[in-house]
């Protein structure tokens, strides 16, 4: 993760404010205490809150993992990733802390063994060459529910990503 700058914040150049329709992400940094990251997706807005906490924003439509630790001294007391589709103007959605307004949830695990596989398989898929926040959405929903289930999801595949980008392109 990048570190947020070092500069006071009345130092610091001034931010275009983000569209009103950007999905707002807050994100927090306390090396071996509290870090929330984005694993994928491609930020439209980004602005250094202070030295541990920074704002980033998706654009509409923009698909992006975001993942909760934290710990305190007698070890990790939450371990969550999300998989989260940025919404359109009006349409609902899932509330999702230090989400505003809120997003589509398409994925979620809780417990490290789940949120470890999860990054396991956003691996494989970048390891075949395709970007996790191009993925057709249903395939995060198919493994939120088997791994909910307990059971092995189907990987994804070349073939099934070169179906979903002929398949968006004629969607209107």
């Amino acid at each position: 993760m990048t570190q947020p700058s070092s500069l006071p914040l009345s130092m610091q150049p001034a931010v275009e404010a983000p569209s009103p329709y950007t999905t707002l992400v807050e994100l927090t940094w306390r090396e071996k205490r509290i870090e929330y990251w984005i694993r994928f997706g491609p930020q439209s807005y980004e602005h250094i809150l202070d030295r541990h906490r920074r704002l980033v924003g998706f654009a509409p439509g923009t698909i992006f993992a975001f993942i909760r630790w934290a710990a305190n001294d007698f070890g990790t007391v939450l371990s969550r990733i999300d998989i989260v589709r940025a919404i359109e103007r009006g349409e609902p959605f899932q509330t999702l802390p230090f989400v505003r307004p809120g997003g589509d949830i398409l994925l979620k695990a809780e417990g490290w063994p789940k949120v470890a596989r999860v990054l396991e398989i956003i691996d494989a898929i970048e390891a075949l060459g395709i970007d996790a926040y191009d993925v057709v959405p249903d395939h995060w929903r198919h493994v939120h529910h088997r791994i909910a289930a307990g059971l092995e999801p189907t990987p994804y595949t070349t073939d099934r990503h070169a179906a979903w980008l002929k398949r968006r392109s004629v969607e209107p």
